[in-house]
């Protein structure tokens, strides 16, 4: 219970708080906080989750016709005026405010002062009322919103949004290196920390203009000179250090990711520069075209769970199983002869056919049953079937790994016909064929047809000749 001198003292300090908040809101732009007040604001994060609890614990027994203890809601409204100010507090040092936070402040400003009514109201006979009980829903929907956009502003305007399917716009053909490269990098893994709702270090990267304006540490970028920039000095700081961007524990860049916001900024720092004026020996060029790959990773996440201890049950002495990386169910998979050779040692691998990106079966003396398994293998990139008794007719077979990259036929009896099959793989980038049956008008054909495709037949026969010379001169 509390006695009536100190629920007097009680009521003057909501009160005061209720007043001070009103005049920080109204007043805001005419504040100057010194440094000491404007850091207890930090501690904004730590107190915010003692009165949402406490209230919402508050507005259920209210709303189940249970008693509310008066001290809970005396707490309750004192820690929600409290948040509010040190609230008001920590957005004194993000400058111009956005959006988000503007209504996010008001949001827990308001949610405070309904507390305070409800403080008051308690205390009369009119606490009982139906409208109290319509109040105390408000408060609650008010809690909601409140919360929603504080997630949005520390996490990102898509952090409470409901997750959709869509996919990255790609990089154009011919992309403007600053608006459709640089700054998809810095959207990804900066501008979380750094926009108008959230503005770290009192710096924006949202444009050029803001990235060579900076912020507290002066320009983020010095056109010309990369090593000279704080952007990239920042990023190559250990993790571990605080002033490491981006900070432990979120997204780091790739390795790609740095050269090309160095190799950018070296070349002017410019937002009109297109890669079409970059000569092909230019880095950036080469480093542009990686960066426009599908990250693989994402499109293997959507692969069938594949247990350890299935990938241990099926591997073998002659059968090695391998994840290409520790946390994704995509596999590698290498066979090799053994003793006594069983075609189920390949066709027992069912199970797990959707998952295998890499298969190796050279040397082999596979037949129709194998080379059925293989075109059950829908997800294949990489098959190595040379050195096997494969011909056209078992060819055939594959026309229907669509997303095929490389092949490795050579050394096998497959003929012109195969050429056939091959051209209609969209996705296969390279093949090798060196000692086949492919004649060299099917090849030039194929080359025109496929202009992209990387044709490997062997060695090159001037280069072989001259071997062969060489060998004859040695050998007098």
């Amino acid at each position: 219970m509390i006695d009536s001198n100190k629920s007097r003292w009680v009521d003057y300090v909501i009160f005061g708080l209720s007043i001070f908040l009103v005049f920080c809101l109204i007043f805001e732009s005419y504040i100057e906080l010194p440094n000491l007040v404007a850091w207890l604001g930090r501690w904004h994060p730590v107190v915010l989750h003692f009165p949402i609890v406490l209230l919402l614990i508050a507005i259920f027994l209210g709303l189940t016709g249970k008693e509310i203890p008066k001290l809970l809601l005396t707490i309750a409204t004192i820690a929600a005026l409290i948040t509010a100010v040190s609230g008001f507090f920590l957005g004194t040092e993000t400058g111009t405010k956005g959006d988000l936070l503007f209504w996010h402040q008001w949001l827990g400003g308001g949610t405070a002062i309904l507390a305070v009514i409800w403080y008051w109201l308690d205390a009369t006979d009119l606490g009982r009322k139906t409208y109290t009980k319509i109040l105390q829903v408000a408060l609650a929907v008010l809690i909601g919103f409140t919360g929603h956009y504080g997630g949005m502003v520390t996490h990102g305007e898509e952090f409470l949004a409901l997750p959709t399917n869509t996919k990255q716009e790609a990089i154009p053909e011919n992309p403007l290196i600053f608006q459709d490269v640089v700054a998809r990098i810095l959207n990804e893994s900066c501008v979380k920390c750094h926009n108008p709702n959230k503005r770290k270090g009192e710096l924006l990267m949202t444009s050029l203009s803001q990235l060579l304006k900076g912020g507290e540490s002066g320009p983020t970028i010095t056109p010309g000179n990369s090593e000279e920039s704080e952007l990239i000095q920042r990023l190559h700081l250990p993790v571990s250090d605080e002033n490491h961007m981006p900070p432990e524990g979120e997204k780091s860049l790739t390795d790609n990711e740095i050269q090309i916001l160095e190799r950018w900024i070296n070349l002017g720092a410019s937002d009109t520069l297109l890669l079409s004026h970059l000569d092909n020996s230019e880095p950036l060029v080469a480093l542009v075209d990686e960066l426009k790959q599908p990250d693989e990773s994402r499109t293997w996440a959507k692969l069938p769970a594949v247990a350890d201890t299935t990938i241990t049950r099926l591997s073998s002495d002659y059968l090695t199983i391998k994840r290409m990386a520790s946390n994704l169910d995509a596999l590698s998979i290498n066979v090799y002869m053994p003793p006594e050779y069983d075609s189920k040692l390949l066709t027992d691998l069912k199970p797990i056919a959707k998952n295998i990106i890499e298969l190796d079966v050279s040397g082999l003396p596979i037949g129709k049953g194998e080379m059925d398994f293989i075109a059950v293998c829908k997800n294949l990139e990489w098959l190595e079937i040379d050195q096997t008794p494969v011909s056209d007719v078992e060819m055939d077979t594959l026309k229907v790994l669509s997303k095929l990259k490389t092949l490795k036929i050579y050394d096998t009896d497959t003929g012109d016909n195969t050429l056939s099959i091959i051209k209609n793989l969209v996705e296969l980038e390279q093949i090798y064929l060196w000692k086949t049956k492919v004649s060299e008008g099917a090849l030039r054909k194929l080359r025109t047809e496929k202009p992209s495709l990387r044709i490997n037949t062997g060695i090159d026969p001037e280069i072989q000749a001259l071997f062969a010379k060489k060998d004859s001169v040695s050998e007098n």
